[in-house]
């Protein structure tokens, strides 16, 4: 599944995802988007495959899309899928981005799509689309002033300034902030815990949080009671509290 732009490595259920361009900040061209986006196709498909990671080698995690290969007429994006084909259709399954380095443009977006996140201290993370007369469409503008505040959203797609993870981390958009080299350990760290749970549940977990953002508020209970029954009534949950009641981890199968 690796190719030359995309390392992709599975450990017991969770599957990082690297991509492999350093000597160009990890820029994103064709092969980077389809590369990660098969990756990621393959986390969803695969139900041995619990968790994700996006990280960068060569301490950057993506500088955004690769301003030469558009030059030169490349689609650094996957037909309707966006950037890395997480863009316009993010996973099922939890995604953690692990940075490091530069965080910038697409690469500051595709952090967006994902679930959580676990950065480096030093980190600098930026909508710098204005600034070369583009705009953040590949979800910058759309995700963004959903997860900080407004103001700061316009004035980072504004601007095209970069921020510092320590600006940034107020306003929630971390999940942890560790020293320069421990993103990924630390994002691993995490992926277990979510690993340790039922797949079930966390599937459905991440589906209601996803989607409840637009659900009225007089409709709440009755979008989420279809999608969230079924868990109560699953092998899982007799097996979760089975396993409490024996005082033993639970095994999971996933139904």
């Amino acid at each position: 599944m690796s190719t030359p732009e995309v390392l992709v490595e599975v450990d017991d259920g969770l599957i990082i995802i690297t991509i492999n361009r350093p000597d160009q900040k990890n820029a994103v061209n064709r092969a980077v988007s389809y590369g990660v986006c098969e990756a990621v196709d393959e986390m969803d498909r695969n139900p041995q495959l619990r968790a994700g990671i996006l990280t960068g080698a060569g301490g950057t995690f993506c500088s955004g899309m690769d301003l030469k290969a558009f030059l030169r007429g490349e689609i650094t994006r996957v037909d309707g899928r966006g950037i890395l084909g997480i863009a316009r259709t993010p996973p099922q399954k939890p995604l953690i981005a692990a940075i490091e380095g530069y965080c910038l443009a697409g690469g500051f977006e595709s952090m967006l799509v994902c679930d959580l996140a676990v950065t480096a201290r030093n980190a600098k993370f930026g909508l710098p689309e204005a600034k070369r007369g583009l705009a953040a469409a590949a979800g910058g503008l759309l995700r963004l002033p959903r997860l900080v505040p407004q103001r700061i959203a316009m004035e980072m797609a504004l601007t095209g300034d970069m921020w510092t993870a320590e600006q940034l981390a107020p306003y929630g958009l971390f999940n942890a902030i560790v020293e320069p080299g421990q993103a990924l350990a630390e994002a691993k760290k995490l992926a277990r815990r979510i690993i340790a749970n039922a797949p079930l549940s966390v599937a459905v977990s991440k589906r209601v949080i996803v989607e409840q953002r637009d659900w009225p508020l007089a409709e709440m209970f009755a979008r989420q009671d279809p999608i969230a029954d079924p868990v109560l009534t699953s092998s899982d949950a007799r097996e979760g509290a089975t396993a409490f009641a024996e005082k033993r981890a639970p095994n999971w199968t996933g139904r």
